[in-house]
């Protein structure tokens, strides 16, 4: 339903919201005796997931702090969810951490980039991605030895760039917010001069990404058949009943293409699929990859398979509308996505399990944040907020936000305060995480692996398949 009143009578409303929640409340983080368990949390999250891969998830969140964030979507939002929130509600991304933006070819093959996963998106406060942004921004400075104030910078220009971009879209059409995108020509002003014709060459490897470049990394024939090379535990062979779930729940998908995508994919045939290991949160979630092959064996399609569930959030926004775990993030993902990869879908698998598919590799690439110094942090941090808000400006009352947001930077100043606070929070679970994992008392699975627990060699770019230079610009 469209909002009503006029923009003026919209922004008026956004402003009065600061009787209720001034925008210097959103320093405030939970108090310490108020919180849940984190690592309760992350075991009642796990229920679900492959036993056999926990140790996996939990040895890589406990690399660091930046890795335990990126793994506790389900903290996160049992923080913010206990707080009071502003009531503005857009399609969130739900997990807008600096590793979920990055770059993606376009239908029409642009180079663009934009928020890049979508597992935890639903409709929610729009301030619940920006904080989670932030706090990603101060835990990633404090990790790569920054201090306190430039991670304060840094986090304030994330939310900086936030509220600017939204104010500017209220003075947009509705046709221009909708066609707004961030091109990947955009990125090299943002480089150092010294750093762009290294990023140019970047930004052309990110274009060769693409499925028949996977082909020749992932693929071996085994007695004249072609085949996906395995990898175990990160990449293993779809064993029955493995292979006949991947059959069946590729009709399912096909089902819910548009016609002229169906009748593309019919131009393929399934030739192998493989379960994977993937990232950090999604780490024992049922997730595969499917090889089909075109005209001929050197015409492929990689296509990820992964398990949806419900979005950590519902319990404090609100049960999603769709009743299809899958259906809900490939929803998301077209509504916060400038643009959207063709093959989105989503299937019902054996037992219930909700899933849904996207290409594995499509000219993606990353950030590697780890290598970024304090300026190179700020900038990206910049990029990401007006990505973020160009996002929200879609679905949300972008006259509201900006209303309520104001032209000061009061907000920003609370939100960079919240993000430096959560990052203390974040390495105390953190180190409680680490002591979980050799204390024999803690729950099933809770334990280093004794197998290959390192980075995943073929993920996507959000699960970590590329990475990016000193730069702080995504790269191939």
């Amino acid at each position: 339903m469209a909002p009503s009143g006029s923009p003026q009578e919209r922004a008026r409303r956004g402003r009065e919201l600061r009787k209720r929640l001034p925008r210097s409340a959103h320093a405030v983080t939970p108090a310490l005796e108020e919180r849940p368990d984190p690592v309760a949390l992350l075991a009642a999250e796990a229920a679900d997931r492959l036993p056999e891969l926990l140790p996996i998830r939990y040895a890589r969140m406990g690399a660091g702090p930046f890795a335990f964030l990126r793994g506790a979507a389900a903290v996160m939002a049992a923080d913010l969810g206990a707080l009071p929130d502003t009531g503005l509600r857009v399609q969130l991304c739900g997990d807008a951490h600096l590793l979920n933006f990055g770059l993606y070819a376009s239908p029409e093959r642009a180079l663009l980039f934009d928020l890049n996963d979508f597992d935890q998106t639903l409709p929610g406060p729009f301030e619940w991605d920006v904080k989670r942004l932030a706090a990603s921004v101060a835990v990633a400075a404090r990790e790569n030895g920054h201090g306190d104030g430039p991670a304060r910078r840094s986090a304030e220009a994330a939310a900086a760039a936030y509220r600017r971009t939204m104010r500017r879209l209220a003075g947009l059409g509705e046709l221009a917010v909708w066609y707004e995108r961030v091109d990947s020509a955009e990125v090299l002003p943002l480089v150092r001069r010294r750093h762009r014709q290294r990023i140019a060459t970047q930004l052309e490897r990110a274009r060769r990404r693409t499925s028949l470049e996977a082909l020749q990394e992932l693929t071996e024939v085994v007695d004249g058949s072609l085949r996906i090379r395995g990898d175990p535990p990160l990449l293993e062979p779809a064993r029955f009943p493995d292979r006949e779930t991947v059959q069946r729940v590729f009709a399912d998908y096909r089902d819910s293409l548009p016609e002229d995508r169906r009748t593309l994919l019919d131009r393929f045939r399934v030739v192998d699929a493989a379960r994977k290991v993937v990232g950090i949160g999604s780490v024992g979630t049922r997730c595969y990859v499917v090889l089909l092959t075109g005209k001929d064996a050197e015409d492929p399609l990689f296509l990820q398979v992964k398990q949806a569930g419900a979005s950590v959030w519902e319990p404090w926004a609100g049960a999603s509308r769709h009743g299809h775990a899958g259906q809900r993030v490939v929803t998301g993902q077209r509504l916060l996505q400038a643009a959207s990869d063709i093959f989105l879908g989503w299937a019902t698998g054996p037992e219930g399990r909700h899933f849904y598919w996207r290409q594995l590799r499509d000219m993606k690439g990353s950030a590697e944040v780890s290598d970024m110094d304090p300026r190179m942090l700020e900038g990206y941090a910049r990029l990401c907020g007006r990505t973020l808000a160009r996002a929200h400006a879609r679905t949300g009352d972008r006259f509201e936000i900006a209303g309520y947001l104001g032209a000061g930077d009061g907000f920003d100043r609370a939100v960079a305060a919240f993000a430096l606070d959560y990052a203390e929070l974040t390495a105390a679970d953190h180190g409680a995480l680490t002591a979980a994992l050799t204390d024999s008392d803690t729950p099933t699975g809770m334990a280093r692996p004794s197998g290959h627990g390192g980075p995943d060699p073929v993920s996507d770019p959000v699960e970590g398949e590329v990475s990016g230079g000193a730069d702080g610009v995504p790269r191939a």
